[in-house]
């Protein structure tokens, strides 16, 4: 019995219906095309079965949406920073064998429990200076995560040569193997942090996880293939001591220089000291704002860089400024200037600015939020940038960010820069200032009392 109201319904000529395989809607591949009719089924597949199988594959290392939901410098980084990982492998079979051999693997004379107490030590060692690097530059790392990435690979270099030296100093091993485990300590927060931060930039589509766990199986397939290839570069070299040494050295160039094209490519969008000094001098000068990729051509990232310029006793712009002083340890003078600041120019700002010879310190107040520290350290740069050719340059500098600094803002955010934050070392020290009732608290030994809380 046909349902009612079917006898007024016409079938379709053909109805078609397409299979289209992708997660994201700018990234679509059709496979299949079916075509039914009331008495047929057509059915057409695009692509081969291997083609299939190969996306499949591809699939478990790259992120969903390849390559529309990651950054254009993902690619490049990834096929530098893959090269030397691979490089890194290899070389860990070599100096792996040397410290093995050192502690007595092989030796008849050699004591399990001696060999137990050298590896623990080695260990030990390692995680003790992982904690106190931690402490040291721990909430530092991604204000200069370039940088820093470059670090944390040399560091782990210096490691396995520390332990490809091992054997060739038998009186001082454990403080050789000691050395070479701190040093590779300092690889694992530095590059744990920075690996954090550059997913957070590839991530496109908020997919910092499938970027982190492709990254992982990335990892895995380069830790494989190295491992096959050490295996054979160790029993090939075994013996000879020069073609070790040759393999190892040449092998840790490679790493270095694959390390530094794979930081090279980078575009980070994040505001840190120096991208936020070059930008703000080319606006400066053109009213124009410089992309990421143009800012990243101009930045250090040697990290032998800063050491060389403290050396030569010369600064960048941005080094002439500190963000978050204290303020016990302002003079008289100098708390009645800020006085007059807090009074006029900087009575609705979060932050105050003091001229100390030829440095800018910032008074940031402790409720200040992370746009309000941004702002300061523009202002901070901009008064840096004008006193030499303006007389009046505090006053000034503050007319200029009234008019300007809104505009440079949105230049900004519309260039694709991130303007929620300054990453900068963390501001330990805020203040809170107060100037209603001043001219009775002259006498007081501080307008400003100094409070210790991180950003």
């Amino acid at each position: 019995m046909q349902p009612e109201g079917s006898e007024n319904e016409q079938l379709p000529s053909s109805f078609t219906i397409e299979e289209w395989r992708g997660s994201s809607g700018t990234k679509l591949s059709r496979t299949a095309i079916l075509t039914a009719t009331s008495s047929s089924l057509a059915f057409t597949r695009f692509g081969t079965r291997w083609g299939q199988i190969w996306s499949s594959i591809l699939g478990a290392f790259v992120p969903e949406g390849f390559p529309s939901s990651v950054t254009p410098d993902y690619v490049p980084f990834q096929i530098w920073d893959t090269l030397q990982g691979l490089s890194t492998y290899i070389r860990a079979m070599l100096s792996t064998q040397a410290l093995l051999s050192a502690i007595g693997v092989g030796e008849t004379t050699a004591t399990v429990i001696g060999a137990t107490f050298q590896w623990f030590l080695r260990d030990f060692t390692g995680m003790l200076g992982g904690i106190l690097f931690t402490f040291y530059q721990g909430s530092n790392l991604d204000s200069n995560a370039k940088m820093w990435r470059l670090v944390a690979d040399f560091m782990n270099d210096l490691g396995m040569l520390m332990d490809l030296l091992s054997p060739l100093f038998p009186s001082a091993f454990i403080l050789i193997v000691c050395l070479g485990s701190i040093s590779r300590s300092f690889t694992g927060v530095a590059s744990g942090a920075t690996r954090a931060a550059l997913t957070q930039h590839f991530a496109l589509e908020r997919n910092a996880a499938d970027i982190s766990a492709k990254e992982g199986s990335q990892e895995t397939l380069a830790t494989m293939t190295g491992m096959v290839i050490g295996m054979l570069l160790a029993h090939i070299t075994r013996g000879h001591a020069l073609a070790i040494w040759v393999s190892f050295l040449s092998l840790t160039m490679f790493h270095l220089y694959a390390n530094y094209k794979a930081v090279q490519c980078l575009s980070l969008t994040t505001l840190n000291c120096e991208r936020s000094s070059i930008l703000l001098k080319h606006f400066l000068g053109t009213g124009e704002v410089l992309t990421p990729q143009q800012v990243s051509k101009m930045e250090h990232i040697l990290p032998f860089w800063a050491s060389w310029r403290r050396l030569t006793n010369t600064k960048l712009l941005y080094e002439h400024v500190q963000l978050g002083a204290k303020a016990s340890s302002l003079r008289h003078s100098e708390i009645l200037e800020l006085y007059k600041s807090a009074k006029s120019d900087f009575k609705l700002a979060q932050y105050l600015l003091l001229e100390k010879k030829d440095n800018i310190v910032i008074f940031v107040h402790k409720h200040a939020t992370n746009i309000d520290s941004l702002m300061a350290f523009f202002h901070a740069l901009l008064l840096l940038s004008l006193r030499e050719e303006i007389k009046h340059g505090l006053t000034d500098s503050h007319k200029w960010m009234d008019e300007h600094y809104p505009i440079f803002i949105s230049k900004l955010q519309s260039g694709g820069w991130s303007t929620e934050r300054l990453l900068s070392p963390s501001i330990v020290w805020r203040a809170h200032w107060d100037y209603a009732s001043v001219e009775k608290k002259l006498k007081q030994p501080y307008l400003l009392r100094p409070e210790a809380k991180k950003q």
